[in-house]
């Protein structure tokens, strides 16, 4: 299996109430795509972290393979929620693809 995991900070400007819309609309965009991409095995983003966190939230996601990762990343619905949803609204991205064989 191939692990996507990314974790995004939400920009500085948005206030308490901006940036709990903010992750309820990623979070219901990018779990909605399950069924959408045939590649996905599993998908959930993670929304309320512990006050030690220096993330906002987190994308964890599942494919069989990183071909199949690749299709997701190109897909059109995926890159809708991207495009619309997560990229306007967040400062940093930080991303590790990893196969998780265990």
């Amino acid at each position: 299996m191939v692990k996507h995991v990314i974790l995004w900070t939400l920009k500085d400007e948005l206030s308490e109430e901006e940036k709990s819309k903010v992750k309820k609309e990623i979070k219901e965009g990018l779990e909605g795509l399950k069924g959408v991409i045939p590649e996905i095995v599993d998908i959930r983003v993670i929304t309320e972290g512990l006050s030690t966190s220096n993330a906002d939230l987190m994308l964890d996601s599942t494919f069989q393979t990183a071909e199949d990762l690749a299709v997701y990343a190109a897909h059109p619905a995926h890159l809708e929620v991207a495009n619309g949803k997560v990229r306007p609204f967040t400062r940093l991205r930080s991303c590790l693809d990893f196969n998780d064989n265990e």
